[in-house]
């Protein structure tokens, strides 16, 4: 796809424009700081967030991330980024089978819940923020509140996402006129599918052993750790003897 012929550099900057401005206005005597993954709409989020004078942010680990995700991490985060790690680890993995490479939308969500939205409030809270600005877009069918972008769930968390109505090819866009650092993931296997996540949320695998294929592909290590826990990746390296 030849971005510069979907949204030029002039229609780019005006979305810019248009969405600092907004984003001032909606923040405008709130304390808010930004969620950031190191995903494709957060990377965007991020840089348009700092244009608006917001630079606190948080990202939310758990202990089963990829360790080239971290690495990049490390090297690309920005500045104000505040670490959250709710700690699940192996052993938790192996004791809710169910949550390893979800087959359904559902069990997708919950790792979502567990993961980034408990580490969200609990940084919200910890900073007493009025205000979490997210890179949510309606396109990939996400909940973004009603009309102003903003909601306010049952835990008292407010949410903004300011790029709601950015398309994919804008964010892309941003992405290559700004020459932005993208992740490992999106050259992985069905990375722009995926998104940033913890390894064992891997999606659309088709089973378990396609699974655990494409993680070996990434990262060998994480299968042979995962074995000593997990009876499909103990097969898995069997099989491949």
């Amino acid at each position: 796809m030849d971005i510069e012929q979907k949204v030029s550099k002039t229609e780019l900057d005006q979305l810019v424009s248009r969405t600092i401005k907004e984003i001032r206005k909606k923040t405008k005597g709130k304390k808010a700081a930004y969620a950031w993954s190191g995903g494709k709409d957060s990377l965007v989020l991020g840089e348009i967030c700092r244009q608006a004078g917001i630079t606190p942010c948080v990202l939310v680990i758990c202990n089963l991330e990829y360790k080239a995700f971290i690495e990049w991490v490390e090297a690309h985060k920005p500045p104000e980024l505040s670490i959250i790690n709710t700690g699940q680890d192996i052993s938790w993995l192996a004791a809710h089978p169910q949550m390893l490479f979800p087959l359904d939308s559902k069990t997708a969500a919950q790792w979502f819940h567990i993961v980034q939205h408990r580490g969200q409030a609990k940084y919200y809270k910890e900073e007493q923020l009025d205000m979490i600005l997210l890179g949510r877009r309606r396109t990939d069918g996400n909940y973004v509140g009603k009309g102003d972008n903003i909601y306010t769930n049952g835990q008292g968390v407010t949410r903004y996402s300011p790029l709601s109505d950015w398309t994919h090819e804008q964010v892309l866009a941003y992405i290559h006129y700004y020459n932005l650092e993208m992740p490992p993931i999106y050259g992985w296997k069905n990375g722009y599918l995926c998104g940033t996540h913890p390894w064992p949320a891997r999606q659309w695998t088709g089973d378990i052993e396609n699974a655990w294929s494409e993680i070996y592909e990434i990262d060998s290590s994480i299968v042979a750790e995962a074995a000593g826990h997990i009876q499909s990746a103990k097969e898995y390296l069997e099989n491949l003897k």
